[in-house]
């Protein structure tokens, strides 16, 4: 569908050209002023900007800039990236989750080495064919490194153009990316494209969010229409977010003599694909048959304890003896799951397996590994008092 015919259809009225102009030099003009100062934008380099808009998928700018400086001089290059070791790689993004993304980059790393020579491509169509990127990151990518007026369009920008415009779409929807892609292409300045887009990103990450919201304050407030007709409570528009699932695990931290604790290797696929974490049996496994289902008040009861040691005997080959009492309670979010980890203790008496996805660490090396923020978690809850 052409530009003209999407907007239509969907009833959005453009701007003049003078008003675009304007709005333009306006918000161009507040982002020379007050704009933020990231390393990243230090630099035209395409493979930096690139790492920094991967780290910065659902990750706060604060917590991305240690961990985008530290990949940086430890993988400087394209062909670094490329024949770094997947151990390098996980290290370098432990605590940022989502580690698909990363694998994905080294994937992408070593097409740009086959395919471009090393290079990473300017052509917009090109960089849609990299391994994890996406609309929005080969826009931002192509238009702050190399200056083209492609639209890069996230969260932020959609909530801005959504109280501009007073737009009623769906923001969940991916058929409403679209329509805020063609107005970009309307709106974005064709000498300043990367600063356009960037300015829209600072906008709504520092005036324009989604709470706190003051559009008085905006530098753009004479363009913003839901500010003008006092509607900008209404948007953006989106649908309520699907339930969090919620799962329980008996979290078991088995330790030897030599003072190693046990941690298994999860499948190659799902959540923490290939990442480490202490033995973990889902409460739905345990066989409660001829007693009562017990609360969170109730694990304490020594019947958990003697099933979970059944369990690990017979799915490791391991005998061992777990505390009656947890050593406590975590949680973890992910983006669609919330884990409860009942976190237990135990020691190890016996070992038959030879099992390659198990693995013994030792406590003086947690911080050398590549753990996942859940199983950081359970090795700090361990580390404050060890039982055995």
């Amino acid at each position: 569908m052409k530009q003209k015919d999407l907007l239509e259809k969907n009833k959005i009225t453009m701007w003049s050209e003078e008003k675009v102009s304007d709005f333009r030099a306006t918000l161009l003009q507040w982002y020379d002023e007050n704009k933020r100062d990231l390393p990243w934008r230090r630099t035209s380099d395409p493979y930096c900007i690139w790492v920094s808009e991967i780290m910065l998928q659902q990750t706060q700018v604060d917590t991305v800039i240690p961990y985008y400086e530290r990949f940086i001089e430890t993988l400087p290059t394209i062909e670094a990236l490329a024949n770094a070791s997947e151990a390098t790689l996980l290290k370098l993004w432990e605590g940022l989750g989502y580690y698909s993304r990363v694998r994905n980059m080294k994937v992408a790393a070593n097409q740009i080495m086959e395919e471009h020579q090393g290079k990473f491509p300017e052509e917009h169509k090109d960089v849609l064919t990299l391994k994890g990127i996406g609309p929005y990151t080969a826009g931002a990518v192509t238009s702050i490194a190399f200056g083209q007026p492609q639209p890069a369009v996230d969260g932020n920008v959609m909530r801005v153009l959504s109280r501009l415009f007073e737009i009623d779409l769906d923001i969940s929807k991916a058929s409403t990316r679209k329509v805020f892609e063609e107005m970009i292409r309307c709106l974005i300045d064709p000498n300043r494209p990367g600063d356009f887009n960037q300015a829209l990103m600072d906008l709504g990450a520092t005036i324009c969010t989604p709470k706190n919201y003051s559009p008085e304050k905006s530098p753009v407030k004479d363009f913003n229409a839901s500010y003008l007709n006092e509607t900008w409570e209404n948007y953006p528009v989106k649908k309520k977010k699907t339930k969090v699932t919620e799962q329980t695990y008996y979290t078991v931290m088995v330790k030897n003599d030599l003072g190693e604790y046990l941690y298994k290797k999860r499948p190659n696929k799902g959540v923490l694909a290939g990442m480490y974490t202490p033995l973990m049996i889902d409460r739905e496994d345990l066989n409660e048959e001829g007693w009562k289902s017990f609360s969170q008040d109730d694990v304490c009861d020594s019947r958990v304890s003697q099933e979970l040691e059944l369990i690990i005997s017979k799915s490791y080959d391991l005998k061992v003896k777990l505390n009656d009492q947890p050593k406590g309670i975590l949680s973890h979010v992910f983006s669609h799951l919330k884990w409860e980890l009942i976190v237990f203790e135990a020691e190890l008496l016996e070992e038959d397996t030879r099992s390659s996805q198990l693995k013994w660490i030792h406590a003086d090396r947690f911080d050398e590994e590549m753990f996942p923020v859940p199983t950081q978690k359970v090795n700090d809850l361990i580390d404050t008092l060890t039982l055995f």
